[in-house]
């Protein structure tokens, strides 16, 4: 049993096997023979949180591998967590029914109380503004494919970088390959939590901070774009005056390498102009793809097969 928590987890060792395992699920799909690892086993998908790829990838990830799928979508509203049920029981209930809990969780360290409980894996599919290691890993197998490489990169990650789960998870991973550097985009309201810089300090990962979107373009392999996120902010107005702080257009696309590399995890809420779709550099739909063969590989590794 190995539950998925956190980027924290991973050494480039395990990275570069789940990778090369995502990698074999792709071509298996692509030839119609996907080996049906999780005949007889459910999954559960427990979502308390908004999901459209996250949910739907693992879902179709666990059939895909011959696996069955129970779920429970808004579970805020929908399960007994409406009535008061606490995360721990609800857990422990689930685990009688699935050979695996994939949980989305609006409050940090929630995946971590319910692994703590269980006796079947638990994947984090993402807890508040905390982490979302599957996302990440998703992220790194795409940066490898349109990139070539995963060391040596300049990255700018633009946007929220507070609450940004993907890039506290993301950024995390990559920190463990030599020479890549970072440069965070955002405004002083949605800096980067100084935790992760400090850990950048201590991998010896050089980073600089800024708040001009096209002084942080320039000299960038990898654009990472986040949407500001409207369900983690107390004001309204003050999402309002955020939400699109940053906006990726045709103009920012003359600003970047020929060579560079466009990401976002997605949903998008007009930080990236539907404009840049059609540019080759548009890498975020080929990204959402690639879930679904991380996510293969996440389910068979998590159940030791």
């Amino acid at each position: 049993m190995k539950h998925i928590l956190s980027a924290g987890q991973f050494n480039k060792a395990l990275i570069e096997k789940i990778l090369e395992s995502a990698g074999k699920m792709e071509k298996a799909l692509s030839k119609g023979k996907v080996p049906q690892k999780l005949a007889g086993k459910i999954v559960a998908c427990l979502f308390f949180e908004p999901s459209t790829r996250t949910r739907l990838s693992f879902e179709t990830a666990a059939l895909r591998l011959g696996g069955q799928v129970i779920d429970m979508e808004n579970g805020s509203v929908s399960s007994s967590a409406f009535k008061g049920e606490s995360i721990s029981d609800t857990t422990k209930i689930v685990s009688g029914f699935a050979d695996l809990i994939v949980m989305r969780h609006p409050q940090d360290g929630f995946a971590e109380l319910a692994a703590a409980v269980s006796p079947v894996p638990v994947i984090n599919a993402g807890d508040g503004g905390n982490q979302h290691p599957t996302q990440s890993l998703l992220d790194l197998y795409t940066i490898k494919k349109e990139a070539g490489r995963l060391r040596d990169l300049t990255f700018a990650m633009v946007g929220d970088l507070l609450y940004g789960r993907t890039i506290h998870s993301t950024l995390t991973m990559l920190s463990l390959y030599p020479g890549n550097k970072f440069i965070f985009v955002a405004p002083k309201q949605l800096k980067l939590p100084q935790k992760y810089k400090d850990l950048l300090k201590k991998r010896k990962n050089s980073f600089v901070e800024t708040e001009d979107l096209a002084e942080g373009l320039k000299q960038a392999d990898v654009v990472y774009m986040t949407r500001v996120q409207k369900e983690r902010f107390s004001s309204k107005a003050e999402y309002e005056k955020l939400k699109l702080a940053y906006v990726f257009d045709k103009k920012a696309l003359r600003q970047i390498k020929k060579s560079a590399v466009i990401l976002h995890a997605l949903p998008r809420v007009g930080e990236i102009a539907e404009e840049v779709d059609k540019d080759p550099r548009a890498a975020y739909f080929r990204q959402a793809k690639n879930g679904l063969y991380v996510r293969m590989a996440l389910l068979e590794y998590a159940l030791g097969m």
